[in-house]
């Protein structure tokens, strides 16, 4: 008998991301959107499009597990917030599933990643983990006892949105707060910071290539940092001081035996995690800062459609 099959499918700020899983957790037949404006409607045909692709490919799967960027009631299936995305209010699993014709799961995108780290990944083994998605925002999901932390209404471990300045800029999409980890640590936040130095050092690489009228992104900064661009280093340095004060609070209130940092900007690599390590080895409390490990994500920016994956294979009971 062959494995049973599901479709994982994990929302971004920017793309969709999402693919054939079996119960090997093996990732077949992927499938890439990227966002390109508009609304509810053009959001949601976006993804049913993105699942009819990998169905194709797989007529026989049984379930579909979706992760969104926003605040989610597992047991409703509904979404009650999101700050990227307009599915506010909206009865998300109910939804899909007449659209589908399938069984539809849906949890919040960094829960799922967290689960997929655990589960398989870079904290395999673990009970407490806490995980941070690095991309366009920054999500966060925990596991704690070794079961997924979703609070009382779906809400829980927004780490994202841990203030880590209090007189920062104002966070991005439709989050009310200033300072938040998000829209100091972000990869938006990189290309801010990018191109920030790229004006004060225009004899640097990342100043050329201002110079030249290229966009200076959070991808463009990290490959010139990986190519020894000191300007680029020293960027990547900053975001991750920041993240490191953000790290060093969630390990004082969760006391976590793994931190895994996942989402595109983990590309970075130790540019990014070796300023973080040395910021919480200064600021988190002992014995939790010696005792807890940061490391990148083993399933890299598809660890949220990995763990979209898990949660449809085990029917929701993760």
């Amino acid at each position: 008998m062959s494995p049973r099959r599901v479709i994982g499918m994990d929302s971004g700020g920017t793309k969709l991301l999402g693919g054939v899983i079996d119960e090997t957790l093996s990732v077949r037949d992927r499938v890439h959107r990227l966002w390109r404006g508009g609304g509810r409607r053009e959001v949601l045909d976006l993804m049913v499009d993105a699942v009819e692709e990998a169905r194709a490919a797989a007529p026989d799967a049984a379930a579909v597990g979706f992760g969104i960027p926003g605040l989610v009631d597992s047991g409703s299936g509904a979404v009650g917030f999101s700050t990227h995305l307009p599915l506010e209010g909206l009865p998300f699993r109910d939804l899909m599933e007449e659209r589908l014709g399938l069984s539809v799961f849906v949890d919040n995108d960094a829960n799922l990643a967290a689960l997929a780290e655990q589960r398989a990944g870079a904290a395999r083994g673990a009970s407490h983990v806490a995980m941070l998605t690095l991309g366009t925002g920054i999500g966060g999901g925990l596991v704690l006892g070794g079961r997924l932390y979703r609070g009382a209404h779906g809400g829980a471990a927004e780490l994202g949105h841990v203030v880590v300045d209090v007189n920062g800029p104002p966070c991005q999409g439709n989050c009310p707060n200033r300072g938040c980890l998000e829209v100091m640590a972000s990869g938006t936040a990189i290309g801010r910071e990018g191109a920030a130095v790229a004006e004060r050092e225009p004899e640097s690489a990342l100043g050329k290539e201002l110079l030249a009228g290229r966009e200076i992104t959070g991808a463009l900064v990290t490959d010139l940092a990986h190519d020894g661009d000191p300007a680029a280093v020293g960027v990547l340095a900053l975001i991750g001081e920041r993240l490191g004060v953000g790290i060093a609070s969630i390990v004082n209130a969760f006391n976590p035996e793994v931190v895994v940092i996942g989402g595109g900007v983990v590309a970075a690599g130790e540019l990014l995690l070796e300023p973080a390590r040395r910021v919480v080895a200064e600021r988190a409390l002992p014995p939790n800062r010696d005792q807890v490990r940061i490391v990148p994500a083993h399933f890299s920016d598809e660890a949220g459609m990995v763990g979209a994956g898990i949660l449809a294979l085990a029917d929701g009971d993760v």
